[in-house]
């Protein structure tokens, strides 16, 4: 047995008190003798090494580890890896999360935190995390900035899939069917044949079919399935024994009823001001009174626009009972049911198409890699997952029909809108006319719903030089040039009553106002990017050795975008497109520009110098310890545009992180005990995040710090016994002063404000008092204001709108004692306040968030696995496993509190596999999920004019059944 000396073991055991780090633990598998953990090789530093060897937080899984720990997906490898989270979001995306660093920033414009590459690679809006694991040597996944060493800057790791490669020594196959509850389907299946001694050939593939794994009360049936397969092909020759040839190509087809988001929650608020309110998160629907349906559609808001008769066109009162609380409507409690008259769409594609070619020279090694990408992503689902009170609209109809004789355009309305005893709702398209150019869908209920879509194409070209001298010194030097082209990224929110809104407002002038849908639209996105980057390797010793890197990067960033919403009158009859209607010359795409422009075009550039230096000591051959530092870098980017009445910053900067790292990666007791160790500390400056503002994300910049300890264990004290153990600690704050207004709580926390609905639009702005009378002068003031807008004494709105003074918020509510609530416009409290004690503020009061922690940023996670070797007869074996993964509690989003908390929870999986003589073939049992655990990994809050619900984000429920393979 190999002893370590004492002084060299007391300060490998000096270092892991001060972390536990990353460990390919997970990937490891027995050697054939009694003792010893097998090495797994990774290229995290861009050239075949031992991970035990690389001085870097790095875990890497095999194809045997990836089967064994059931990771089939990422929801899944995100489990047992330390200071890792990862969640779907809102829009189609997902973030995953390294160290608290993860994909907060939302749009076309926003570089990835975490890199998600394949072969070394990066990919752009990759549909990789929506595919199933198949037929890969391993993943990687990198902690910390990566710049010196891969080609796109990642300020928060890299995640790097390494696909298995074609072998000339013999024809391979393998394949596998697996069969489990929600009538689960899935097939994995590999060929690789040889074609010479040095061409070879490898197919392969997975299909994943799948009823879902919601219920949707409204009419018992099932949604949120899956139905999608991805085959891959590659080709390996090697024309001399220096030079290898790999080419790649893959393809990803998903067409299903997924659903992108799993539940929607609120506490209803009965004012209608908020929508939902900002105590709990409970099984309810928003009060449609709150949304920009619900304000602008009311009795209340037509009346100031056409007097008490035009009034009567309404859905109903800001006062009344709302479409979405009525008598058999209830959201049930359970995160696996849900009540909806609409089933979602889901529809994505993925195409990457790779040459690399290597060369080694000897001393030096070269590497050329050429990428083509393209990718699509098309959804669908019920944003406010509930269903819109049937009677109210019909009431609405009648209503039109009856004074269509005085209004003659509101006949077109209702011929738009309905057809027999149908509602008929626009469907969301390019030409922007919906219902009433014919694009519509009709049901017997009025739909609500949103629409999400976007297509990527991108060309990547890498090369890298490497050196592999003899001497002290050795290098790595690459470069990179990107070009992707974002031709059509749409989010649509479509809904019955906007229909029929557009349609009222315009009737008398026998038109409508266009689109009759909200479409934010960015009609074109480039990013053409380079960089350069390397490091130099110097060895001070044997054993010590220096590391420096460098990188270069340039990002040029163009958009052309605009957003729409009844922003303009638009005949009926017009053809081929609303813009086509001559009132759309007067349309301002660019509030943010003097004049009148069709888009919001924007052009910015950013360019920046990083680096990283470590040294590492190889204390012994089974003893490594090293510290680092590095910068990150990640480009800034442009904000959607909005509508006029909105403001937020054009762009958001770039941000910037300086990372110190310190670890240690040990074997003890002849290779059965691996203890790899780290802990971190991050300075985060100008870190990215969203909020949502007017139907759409825009980003701002904090300041943040974040440190940690990881530490990753595999034990093995003979061949058939194998115990692993992960576990992590992260704590992260806001370190500068960052004030935003919390739009579930416009109030801020100040007693003395009222919240205001704005009718006008479905936004929320808040009224304070500067002065003296508190909470009640505030009252006074805006009931004085309502009580000149019901007189008519304010131009531009006729009289008699009905609207009330502020009222109470109910005690439950979360919000501050004394607070008020009223519909009114702000625009009019901002004109009567000037020269008062009183402030009308837009977006409400803001509210520090220093020393808030970062969102999906667990303080604790902790895995464990354990499984053992039962031989049977010769050459046959039984293998049952258990793994439990525990991840603490985190918040949502940065505003933290307890209706943000995502709680703590517990995931156990378990198998048992027989396998057959040498390996040939194996029969597999499973469960995921072990007790249903309906976890949430992740929320999101949704803007005011769609009343403040929460979408979460759930685990998979309880999965299991059996799986038979064979490989050879």
């Amino acid at each position: 047995m190999r002893i370590v000396s004492g002084f060299r073991a007391g300060l490998v055991a000096s270092a892991s008190v001060i972390a536990f780090v990353a460990l390919p633990a997970a990937a490891q598998q027995a050697q054939s003798g009694d003792t010893g953990i097998e090495e797994i090789v990774v290229t995290a530093q861009r050239t075949a090494q031992s991970l035990q060897d690389v001085p870097i937080a790095v875990t890497a899984f095999d194809a045997t580890a990836l089967q064994r720990q059931q990771i089939n997906n990422p929801l899944d490898i995100q489990l047992t890896l330390p200071n890792i989270t990862f969640t779907k979001g809102n829009f189609t995306g997902s973030s995953f999360t390294i160290r608290g660093i993860g994909d907060l920033c939302v749009g076309v414009t926003c570089d990835s935190a975490t890199a998600i590459h394949a072969e070394g690679m990066p990919l752009f809006a990759t549909r990789l995390f929506e595919a199933e694991f198949f037929d890969l040597e391993r993943v990687e996944v990198l902690r910390g900035p990566q710049g010196t060493l891969f080609g796109r800057n990642a300020t928060g790791g890299v995640v790097n899939f390494v696909n298995a490669k074609p072998k000339m020594d013999a024809i391979h196959a393998a394949g596998e069917i697996e069969y489990g509850n929600f009538d689960s389907l899935r097939l994995k299946g590999m060929f690789n044949l040889p074609i010479t001694d040095n061409l070879a050939v490898r197919v392969a593939g997975t299909y994943l079919r799948r009823d879902g794994f919601t219920t949707n009360v409204f009419n018992n049936t099932r949604i949120d399935g899956r139905d999608l397969y991805a085959i891959r092909g590659s080709i390996r020759w090697q024309p001399t024994e220096n030079t290898t040839i790999d080419a790649m190509a893959y393809y990803f087809r998903e067409n299903d009823d997924r659903s992108r988001i799993q539940k929607q929650l609120c506490q209803t608020d009965p004012t209608g001001v908020l929508g939902c309110l900002p105590a709990r998160r409970d099984f309810g629907f928003i009060n449609a009174n709150s949304t920009f349906v619900g304000t602008l559609a009311s009795r209340e808001f037509l009346t100031t626009q056409g007097g008490a008769g035009f009034g009567a066109l309404a859905l109903g009162s800001l006062y009344g009972t709302d479409p979405y609380n009525f008598a058999g409507n209830t959201n049930p409690p359970d995160l696996r049911q849900v009540r909806t008259d609409n089933v979602p769409t889901y529809f994505a594609e993925e195409e990457q198409y790779m040459l690399r070619i290597q060369h080694d020279f000897g001393s030096i090694k070269a590497q050329v890699t050429g990428m083509y990408q393209s990718n699509a992503v098309d959804s669908s689902v019920d944003y406010n997952l509930s269903v819109f009170n049937p009677a109210v609209a019909r009431a609405a109809l009648t209503t039109a029909t009856a004074v269509s004789a005085a209004i003659p355009g509101l006949a077109n309305v209702v011929n738009a809108v309905s057809s027999g005893n149908n509602f008929c709702t626009s469907l969301p398209e390019e030409t922007g006319l919906g219902s009433y150019g014919g694009f519509r869908t009709c049901s017997a209920t009025p739909q609500d719903f949103d629409r999400s879509n976007q297509i990527v194409r991108g060309k990547t070209l890498e090369a890298i030089v490497s050196s592999e001298f003899d001497g002290k010194f050795n290098f790595l030097v690459g470069g990179i040039y990107v070009n992707t082209v974002l031709p059509e990224n749409s989010y649509y929110v479509n809904s019955w009553g906007i229909d029929y809104l557009v349609g009222v407002l315009g009737a008398a002038n026998r038109g409508f106002l266009g689109t009759p849908f909200f479409r934010n639209n960015t009609a074109r996105f480039t990013l053409e990017s380079y960089g350069v980057f390397g490091e130099a390797y110097y060895n001070i010793t044997d054993t010590v050795k220096i590391t420096a890197g460098l990188r270069y990067n340039h990002d040029d960033k163009y958009v052309r975008a605009r957003s729409t919403l009844a922003s303009f009158f638009v005949p009926f009859g017009t053809q081929g497109s609303v813009f086509n209607s001559p009132a759309a010359a007067g349309f301002d795409g660019d509030p943010n520009r003097a004049g009148v422009q069709p888009f919001s075009v924007r052009s910015v550039s950013f360019s920046e110098v990083t680096g990283r230096a470590v040294i590492d000591w190889q204390i012994t051959d089974d003893n490594l310890l090293y510290a680092s530092y590095s910068r990150g870098y990640k480009s800034g980017g442009i904000n959607p545009p909005l509508q006029p009445i909105f403001a937020v910053p054009d762009t958001f900067t770039p941000e910037f992180i300086d990372a110190f790292e310190i670890g240690s990666k040990n074997s003890f007791f002849d290779g059965k005990l691996r203890a790899n160790l780290t802990a971190f500390y991050y300075k985060y400056k100008g870190l990215q995040l969203s909020r949502i503002t007017a139907r759409t994300s825009v980003n701002d910049n904090v300041d943040a710090n974040v440190w940690g300890l990881e530490g990753e264990f595999i034990f093995q004290p003979t061949k058939r016994l194998a115990f692993n153990v992960n576990a992590s600690y992260l704590n992260t704050e806001v370190a500068s002063d960052k004030f935003l207004a919390n739009p579930r709580d416009p109030s801020g926390g100040r007693s003395d404000a009222v919240i205001i609905k704005d009718i006008s639009n479905g936004s929320n702005c808040a009224v304070v008092n500067n002065g003296s009378g508190g909470q009640a002068a505030t009252r006074t003031f805006v009931g004085n204001a309502n009580a000149a807008i019901n007189a008519g004494a304010i131009p531009g709105l006729q009289a008699g709108a009905g609207l009330r003074a502020p009222t109470d918020f109910p005690a439950d509510s979360g919000l501050p004692a004394g607070v008020g609530g009223a519909f009114s416009f702000c625009g009019v409290l901002q004109a009567l306040s000037a020269g008062t004690s009183f402030q009308m503020l837009p977006e409400g009061v803001t509210t520090n968030l220093r020393g808030n922690e970062l969102p999906q940023a667990p303080q604790v996670k902790v895995s464990l696995g354990a499984q053992y070797t039962f031989p049977v007869g010769d050459d046959m074996s039984f293998i049952p496993r258990v793994d439990i993964a525990h991840t603490g509690a985190s918040f949502g989003n940065i505003f933290n509190g307890a209706i943000n908390r995502v709680p703590a929870y517990t995931v156990i999986n378990a198998q048992m596999q027989f396998n057959g003589k040498d390996d040939k073939w194996y029969v597999r049992a499973f469960v995921q999920n072990l007790t249903n655990n309906n976890a949430i990994t992740g929320l999101y809050v949704t803007d005011q004019s769609s009343g403040l619900f929460t979408n979460v984000f759930t685990l998979e429920p309880r999965r299991y059944g059996l799986a038979a393979g064979f490989r050879f």
